[in-house]
């Protein structure tokens, strides 16, 4: 069956680097879309960064612009999302999703979702 995996995440002061990695199995990565949402204590979801099938396109959100980058290895099934410079208000719970069709930042748009791995910016 359809299974995404999430890892990498961990504590980390600010100004330092994570990368999560999204591990997926049951379908060809090339065949779809994958998208990196969040969710902070108290807030909404947030779509922050999507890759389309071959990965040649991207979308990130303004606040991550800059600082994080999507990549996929189709060979490998897995998705990455390398975050420079975090912030505080990066801490939050880091998901990666299957899209239904095209690169979206609506939760909406996506149908497979993965456990989620906790992210948390402090010193």
């Amino acid at each position: 069956q359809v299974q995404l995996v999430e890892s990498g995440g961990g504590l980390v002061q600010p100004g330092g680097s994570l990368r999560l990695s999204c591990a997926a199995s049951g379908f060809t990565l090339g065949d779809y879309a994958i998208g990196w949402f969040r969710q902070a204590p108290g807030k909404e979801r947030e779509g922050i960064s999507c890759i389309n099938k071959s990965g040649s396109s991207t979308y990130y959100l303004d606040s991550v612009k800059g600082r994080f980058t999507i990549s996929k290895n189709n060979a490998r099934n897995t998705v990455y999302l390398q975050m420079n410079s975090l912030k505080p208000e990066d801490t939050a719970v880091y998901y990666c999703a299957r899209s239904i069709a095209r690169c979206s930042r609506y939760g909406t748009d996506f149908n497979s979702w993965g456990q989620g791995t906790q992210v948390t910016v402090s010193s």
